[in-house]
Formats: C-alpha cells, sequence, structure tokens
C-alpha cells in the first residue's frame, strides 16, 4: 500500500491536476491535492475524510482523467437520490452529452463516457459481462463506507472484487479508524492503493447544549495551556445552569387547592422547549438554516405543523415569490386531483414560511424542492430523517438533536458516536459559514442528554468499518457459472470480511500462543501435564459445578412450588407471608391474575396492602386458615385496612402458625434440598480416596492446578473462535451450493457443479428474495396472471410492512382476485417450502412474502387512482396510511423486479404480462420526477 505522500510534488509534472484546478473557483485542500496526484501518477485511492471536507472533488478529478484520456468513468453512489444529485451536478460541469445516469428504473444517455448510477447496477453488469465495461478506466465508489451496511452492504465488495484489474478505484469515505486496514484489503485485491485520511473539518464544528432557551456550549477549553496542547472539558457554567435548573424544579410543590378553585395549579417544571421556539432562539442567535434530526417520519411532519401552528415566519415577501416559482417549475406536471391527496397545500405552506420535513415517505418531487430550496437559502428549518446525513448534498450552519435515541427496527438505542458524527457533520456550510454548530436538546429525562454523555459522543473517534459480506444465493450462483467452486472460494477468500477475520485471528492464535507458555509454565512446576494433582483439581471442579446445578435445581423447585402455591390462594385464605419485610400473617383480597406469574392482592396484620410473589411466600405450608371478607374492599382507605386487620388477628388467634424461617431466602433448602446423585456421591468418595487428598500443602498445589485449568478452558474458546473465523465464508457458500444443487439450480457432473438452466434463470434476478423469485418463475406460479394481478404478486416479494410486523394469519385472504390469491398462496407455499430447506442447511432464512403491498398496487396498476390506491392499505380505517413517497418507492421496486422478470421468465406470455404491467404502473406520480 502506498503511503500518504507528503506535500505533493510540483504540479509541472501533474498535468492534468493543473487544468482540473484552474476551472475550480476554490484552492484545493492539501489531502485533495494529495489524493488527486496519487491518481494522476496511476495508483487507486481510499479518500476518508469528514462529512462536509470536499472528498468528492477527487471523485470528480477522476471524471476530469477518464475524459482527458478518452477512457470511461462510472460514478456509483448508495442512493438513487445521491445518483441525481450527482447526475446533475456533472452534466452543469461537463455537458448532457457526456454524463449518463442508470439507477434501475432510469436510464438516461447510458452510453456516455462518464455514467453515475447506483452501486447495484454495476454489480449487475460484472456479472453480466456487459459490454458497458470496455474500455472503462476509473471507477469511484462514493459512500463506500456502506459496505458495512447488513443489507446492501455485500454489493461494495462484489464490485472491488470483480471490477477488472486495470480499472482504477477511487473510495470515498467518511471518517473511519481503521482506514489503514480498508486500505490495506484494497491494496490486496486491487493493487497499488494509496490511503489519504484527513480528520480535519474545513468548517469548525461549535456544540452546544439547549437548556429552555439558553445556548450554552458543551466543552470549555483549559485556555493556560497552548494551543495544541488544550483538551476539551465539560463546560463548567452549563453543568452549574443544569444544576439549578434541577433545584428549582425540586423546589417547586404542588399549590394546595383553595375552596372551589377546582384543580389544584400544576407546578412549573422544566419542560424541554417546543420546536418553534427552539427555530426562534436559534434565529435570534444567527443559526439558521438548521436541520433538526428527528427519528421518525411522523414526527417530521409533526415538526412542521407545529411550526405553522406558530406565528413563526421565516420568509420574506420577496423570498415568498421565489419559492412559489421553484415550487411551480418543480411541481407543474402533478394533476391537480392528486393534489390535496398528497399534501401539497399544507406542504407548500410550510416552504412559504421556510419550513419543511424531508423523509423517505415524502413524495420524490417535494423531497428534491425541498433540497432545492434548502441550499438556495430560502427554506432556513427543516425536520428531517437521518437519511438525510448518508450523503444528500445539504449542508446547514446548524445541527440540531432533539434526542440521542432511535428505533432501530427492534428496539430504541442510543446513538454511536458514529451515528452522531454523520448527523453533526451536515453542520457548517464550506465557502459560506465560517464555523458549524451541533445543538443538543437538554432533557432532564433522559440520560442520553447529560453533558457527560454528550460530551461522550462529541469527543470519540473510533468508528471502525465492519464488513457485512456473506454470499446470497445470486452471487453463489454467478460465481459457479463464471469461475467454478474451487475459483468461488478464492475469490471469498480475498473479501474485507475474510480479510478481517483472518486478522482477528493473528490476535486469537497470539493468545492461544501465550496460554500454552503459561501452561507450560505451570506445567513444569506441577509436575507435568499429567500430574496427579491436575487429576485431582479437575475432579474438584466437577464436584463444583454439580453440587452448583443441584443448587439452582433446588432454588427452581422451590420458586415453582412458590408460585403453585400462590395461585391456589383464594379469597379469605389466610396465609403465613415468610420473606421480607412484609413477613407474617396476611389475608388473600383477590386472587391471583396470572397462573405464570401469580401476585394475589393480600393484606398483612401490619395494615400493609399489596401484592406478593413467590420471592414473599415459599409456598412449601398450604394456607393456615381462612376467614371472611366484606364483598367490596376498599383497601387503598386506612380506616378499612385497620378494621380488616384487626379482624386477621381475632381469626387467626385459635390458629397454629409455622414459626418464621430467619436468616434469609436460600439458608435451608428445606423440602427441595434433599437431592441424591449417586455419579455426585461416588466422585466425592473418589476425591477422598484421591492420593493428593491428605498431602501436606495440597491447597497450593491445588490453586497452581485450577490456574492451569483455567487457562486450558480459555484457550479451548479461542480455538473455537479460530475455527470459526477460519474460510466462514467458504462454509456458508457450499451450504448455497448444496441447498441449489439439491433444489436443481445446479447439477453435479463428474463432481464438477454446472449451471442448469433454472440456475441461469437466478442469476438474473437481482432482489432479496432470489431464490424464492426464481422459484415462481420456474414453477410457473405467476403463469395466467393479468398484468395488475403481476404487479401485486411481485410486489408481495419485496414489500415489508412498517414497524417489522410482516404478513399477518390472513395472508392473501383479502386479494381482489381468486387468480391473484391463488398466486399468493402458491407464493406462501414455495417461501415456507424453501425456508425449511434453508433450516436443513443451516442457511439463514429467507424473508417471508408480505401482502401488504397487494391491494395498493392491483388497485393502482387497474386504475391510476392514487386516492384509492392509498386508501387500500387501510380499508379499516385503522389509522395506518401509507405515506405518498413510500408508495411512489415501492412502486419502483415493483417496476425493477417486474423489468427483471420481463428480461428473464421462460414464460413468453409471462413476459409480456410483465411489460404491461410495468406500462400500467409508470405513471402519474410514479412517473414524475421519476430519480
Amino acid at each position: 500500500m502506498s503511503p500518504d505522500p507528503s506535500p505533493p510534488a510540483d504540479l509541472a509534472e501533474l498535468v492534468e491536476l493543473t487544468r482540473f484546478t484552474a476551472d475550480l473557483p476554490f484552492a484545493l485542500d492539501n489531502f485533495q491535492h494529495r489524493a488527486c496526484a496519487a491518481l494522476e501518477r496511476g495508483h487507486g485511492v481510499l479518500v476518508c475524510a469528514p462529512t462536509g471536507a470536499g472528498k468528492t472533488v477527487v471523485g470528480e478529478f477522476a471524471v476530469h482523467l477518464a475524459l482527458a484520456s478518452g477512457g470511461k468513468c462510472f460514478y456509483t453512489t448508495p442512493l438513487k437520490a445521491l445518483s441525481n444529485q450527482k447526475h446533475t451536478d456533472l452534466t452543469a460541469r461537463y455537458g448532457r452529452d457526456r454524463i449518463g445516469l442508470l439507477t434501475g428504473d432510469m436510464s438516461v444517455n447510458a452510453d456516455a463516457p462518464v455514467v453515475v448510477m447506483t452501486t447495484e447496477v454495476l454489480r449487475n453488469m460484472l456479472y453480466a459481462d456487459s459490454p458497458a465495461l470496455h474500455g472503462l478506466s476509473y471507477v469511484v465508489m462514493d459512500e463506500v463506507h456502506f459496505l458495512a451496511d447488513r443489507m446492501r452492504g455485500p454489493v461494495w465488495e462484489e464490485v472491488i472484487l470483480h471490477l477488472p484489474d486495470e480499472v482504477r478505484v477511487v473510495s470515498l469515505s467518511a471518517t473511519v479508524s481503521n482506514a489503514e486496514e480498508f486500505g490495506g484489503w484494497i491494496q490486496t485485491v486491487r493493487g497499488d492503493t494509496t490511503v489519504v485520511v484527513d480528520e480535519h473539518r474545513p468548517v469548525p464544528l461549535w456544540q452546544h447544549v439547549l437548556v429552555g432557551k439558553r445556548l450554552l456550549d458543551l466543552f470549555d477549553y483549559d485556555n493556560e495551556k497552548p494551543a495544541a496542547d488544550r483538551q476539551p472539558r465539560v463546560n463548567p457554567e452549563l453543568l452549574r445552569h443544569i444544576s439549578h435548573r434541577r433545584e428549582a424544579d425540586r423546589m417547586t410543590d404542588w399549590q394546595p387547592r383553595r375552596r372551589g378553585s377546582g384543580r389544584p395549579s400544576r407546578p412549573r417544571f422544566y419542560r424541554t422547549p417546543g420546536r418553534p421556539d427552539v427555530i426562534a432562539t436559534l434565529d435570534s442567535e444567527g443559526l439558521l438554516p438548521a436541520i433538526t434530526f428527528v427519528f421518525s417520519r411522523a414526527g417530521c411532519d409533526a415538526a412542521v405543523q407545529q411550526c405553522l401552528r406558530s406565528p413563526l415566519q421565516l420568509t420574506t415577501q420577496e423570498e415568498r415569490a421565489q419559492i412559489a416559482e421553484v415550487i411551480e417549475h418543480r411541481c407543474g406536471d402533478l394533476a391537480d386531483a392528486d393534489l390535496g391527496v398528497l399534501g401539497y397545500y399544507e406542504w407548500r405552506e410550510g416552504l412559504l414560511r421556510g419550513l419543511a420535513a424531508h423523509h423517505a415517505g415524502m413524495l420524490p418531487v417535494f423531497r428534491h424542492t425541498v433540497e432545492e430550496l434548502f441550499t438556495a437559502g430560502l427554506v432556513r428549518a427543516v425536520f428531517a430523517t437521518e437519511t438525510l446525513a448518508l450523503g444528500i448534498n445539504m449542508p446547514a450552519r446548524t445541527v440540531v438533536l432533539e434526542r440521542l435515541v432511535k428505533f432501530n427496527g427492534e428496539q430504541h438505542v442510543a446513538l454511536t458516536p458514529g451515528e452522531y458524527t454523520q448527523l453533526t457533520g451536515r453542520a457548517g456550510r464550506r465557502g459560506i459559514d465560517v464555523e458549524g454548530h451541533a445543538v443538543v436538546l437538554w432533557n432532564p429525562t433522559e440520560e442520553t442528554t447529560e453533558p457527560s454523555a454528550v460530551a461522550g459522543l462529541a469527543s470519540t473517534r473510533t468508528f471502525p468499518l465492519r464488513s457485512s459480506f456473506a454470499p446470497s444465493y445470486n452471487m453463489t450462483i454467478n460465481l459457479v457459472q463464471q469461475m467454478g467452486p474451487e475459483q468461488a472460494h478464492r475469490l471469498l477468500e480475498q473479501s474485507f470480511a475474510q480479510y478481517q477475520a483472518d486478522r482477528s485471528v493473528v490476535g486469537l492464535v497470539r493468545g492461544i500462543e501465550r496460554g500454552t507458555g503459561m501452561l507450560d509454565e505451570i506445567a513444569a512446576e506441577i509436575g507435568g501435564p499429567k500430574a496427579p494433582i491436575l487429576e485431582y483439581a479437575r475432579m474438584r471442579a466437577r464436584i463444583g459445578e454439580m453440587e452448583r446445578a443441584q443448587s439452582r435445581a433446588s432454588r427452581l423447585q422451590r420458586r415453582q412450588a412458590a408460585s403453585d402455591a400462590l395461585a391456589a390462594l383464594r379469597r379469605g385464605d389466610i396465609i403465613n407471608i415468610t420473606h421480607g419485610r412484609r413477613g407474617g400473617l396476611a389475608v388473600v383480597l383477590e386472587s391471583a391474575r396470572d397462573s405464570t406469574d401469580p401476585r394475589p392482592l393480600v393484606l398483612t396484620e401490619n395494615r400493609w396492602a399489596g401484592r406478593i410473589s413467590s420471592a414473599d411466600y415459599s409456598g412449601v405450608s398450604a394456607p393456615v386458615g381462612s376467614m371472611s371478607l366484606p364483598k367490596r374492599v376498599e383497601h387503598r382507605q386506612p380506616r378499612v385496612r385497620r378494621d380488616l386487620a384487626s379482624a386477621l388477628r381475632s381469626a387467626a388467634a385459635g390458629l397454629t402458625i409455622p414459626a418464621r424461617r430467619r436468616g434469609g431466602r436460600g439458608d435451608s433448602d428445606g423440602e427441595y434440598g434433599a437431592f441424591h446423585d449417586p455419579e455426585l456421591a461416588s466422585l466425592r468418595e473418589a476425591l477422598r480416596r484421591h492420593p493428593s487428598h491428605n498431602k501436606p500443602g495440597v491447597e497450593e498445589q491445588v490453586r497452581q492446578a485450577e490456574r492451569y485449568l483455567r487457562i486450558e478452558r480459555d484457550n479451548a474458546q479461542l480455538e473455537k473462535k479460530v475455527a470459526a473465523a477460519t474460510n466462514s465464508l467458504a462454509r456458508t457458500f457450499d451450504r448455497i451450493v448444496g441447498l441449489l444443487t439439491e433444489r436443481g439450480f445446479i447439477e453435479a457432473r463428474d463432481g464438477d457443479p454446472r449451471v442448469t438452466d433454472d440456475g441461469r434463470l437466478l442469476a438474473r434476478i437481482y432482489s432479496e428474495s432470489d431464490l424464492l423469485v426464481a422459484e415462481c418463475l420456474r414453477t410457473g406460479a405467476w403463469s395466467g396472471l393479468k398484468p395488475a394481478e403481476l404487479a401485486a404478486v411481485v410486489s408481495s416479494v419485496l414489500y415489508e410492512t412498517r414497524g417489522g410486523e410482516g404478513p399477518g394469519a390472513g395472508f392473501a385472504a383479502d386479494a381482489p382476485t381468486q387468480q391473484l390469491r391463488q398466486a399468493l398462496q402458491q407464493t406462501s407455499r414455495l417461501s415456507t417450502a424453501l425456508r425449511a430447506d434453508e433450516q436443513t442447511h443451516r442457511i439463514a432464512p429467507s424473508r417471508e412474502p408480505d401482502d401488504g403491498f397487494v391491494n395498493v398496487i392491483y388497485r393502482w396498476a387497474r386504475t391510476g387512482d392514487l386516492a384509492a390506491a392509498l386508501a387500500a392499505v387501510d380499508p379499516a380505517g385503522t389509522g395506518s396510511p401509507l405515506l405518498a413517497g413510500d408508495f411512489v418507492r415501492w412502486c419502483r421496486q415493483a417496476l425493477d423486479l417486474l423489468d427483471q422478470v420481463r428480461n428473464a421468465a421462460p414464460d413468453p406470455e409471462l413476459r409480456a404480462t410483465a411489460k404491461r404491467a410495468i406500462n400500467d404502473i409508470r405513471r402519474g406520480v410514479v412517473a414524475v420526477d421519476a430519480g
């Protein structure tokens, strides 16, 4: 790997870089210069720099080099929105004829010398050996750190591994702590690669915390030290202000109710400021334009509505006229009948006042309009989900984080330092702002917003890049088809995932070697690896394990017996609580509601009323008696508790009450402690007879032997990890080959796997549900359908219900036609069979079909009525409408898969139906601004 060159050589030897920089309105930073110089000298480059630092300039220089040499350059991005934006930027510089765009559902000037595309498009071209690859000299991989993404990350590695050797790869990444490791891998698989790392932000970022309406710095620097030695510390003034704020809350009491005044007045506890107040505060501080990150789409929309209900106005009359002109230009192609359904008028009102939401659920044309107006400085407050941080060029002066917790699809989790840096990296517009600002809203009920926690996020700079690469069905079939299993194994061994695994194995092996050395030293001291004292220590360890297991079993039995006894208690039973502060006599007021965790309501003789659990009641003895209770017991009233406690003592006067145990819950096993294990008894006897048992100084030797056994166990665990890491990808590949062979996609001839016609069909399907789609096509499950029905069943293998609820028990039950219902049921049966085979072969299960979009896309394909289509997702009015942007996104994914069906299906009639379905879907809002 080439070292990061120090100051770049004289520009005289870098002819193309001189020409390139002559047309730039700014001078290159040092890291940009170094990377461009390495590129012109023929190296590949990896550039790691903060968001907004200008690393895309290096990618644009690769475009310049390709055009200057008569070659071709593919500029890849992870998102269609980024591809559209980059296509617009490059077209403005180099002209429409020289720049193309390919995003799966969009093809513009695809034969141009420079084509912007999503990374998946390039991957598909490589597997298909597309003629467009001929003459390719440069590939720019923007946002290459996306290879850590669990769902889409493997595509980046596939591209890097499959590109021809002569292609120079320009990898642009956010700052990661293992840039050298990543660069070392690229060097291994791509040849000479220069790694350029720059952690300097061109626009300094200041961190703040907003407490009420007061904006305070997060950090305070020790100005008595030289600038280079200053370390940030949490601002003492911020800590004092929050402390005073907490003290004020503690001093606030409820005001007493005055006669005739109704409810008592509420105390003035601290409340996090509302969105309009936050924006107004930032405006007064001169910190707009601002992006406020809200980790839900509904939250973004609600934030705009809150601001619209306030007097907040961020635009002048002249600016409102300019905004209206942009809106008219952008949205002129939308049908008037759809505007109300799309929320156009509310969206427009927000823009005219300088406010907007930005999230994937918005109609693309709305989202792009927001981006244009915000970049132009006409919209000054945007409420966005975190997708905006993924490279879209919408820098702001200030970034606001309302919370530092987000939902990850399964649970609410705190932001990582990497996520915090990615989000706050939007703050500070190069060439416009002298400094950027990150603002966290302090909330006394959330620990994550405490200054110390925020400081930890803001000051951490270790964000390692971790590979998510793993073979898929499509990848496996293409590898077998192109190179056979043996070469495929070698290619998998070259992946970044295996590279990282192998590097981790080096550390594990070193740990094993250190452990082995210590074992040798101890063995020498105690008489060798077969010394009698080791046998003795193993026997003691085994006895200890068995005794602990017996104790656990005893505790479980006691707990179960207590639960059974509590579940059996009935109203009026008198019991003796044997544990805890509530010990003594009690009467059952209400039986347990839940038999799995019974907690009956009781009143004790000391007048305490509440629910008890197995932790309070041993359950060994039955109720000691019973008493009659009033029909209705108001146990919260002190007088009632007093009278009942007195009645309880009277009822128990003639009863025999077992003495209450002292000494805690585990002092005796009682009737559950009398386990007799013959193996344990035999081991104890063997231990007593062992020659080492009564030797002088045996305990010291045992301590050494136990240390030997601990190290031996640790080594065994390390060896398991080494075995799991070594060739793990190859093992997964072999399992997939086995399943595909079993299903007829691969056949073994003379021990040499070959791809069958069905396998060639699978090789042309690029989808998360690739094998299920191939099964549906080859079995005819989707044949004989009408265009709208085909679109609907195709959507079932793509769509995922938001929130991870997935398909319900009534899957396909509400399908609008019998033919479609049968196709959905057959798709579901094929999925069930596939998942069963995956379990047999120890392969991660494929996702199940989801019918949540079936009625929506069916109605759209049949009628083109947007209002009717959006209503179809929520026919019962349960309050779960489909956002227009989501509708368009899922329609376009269906278009992409329908296009694959049109090209790959073995049934000519099905191919023709797919083409008609594409035409029926690609209209109205789905066709407008189709980027």
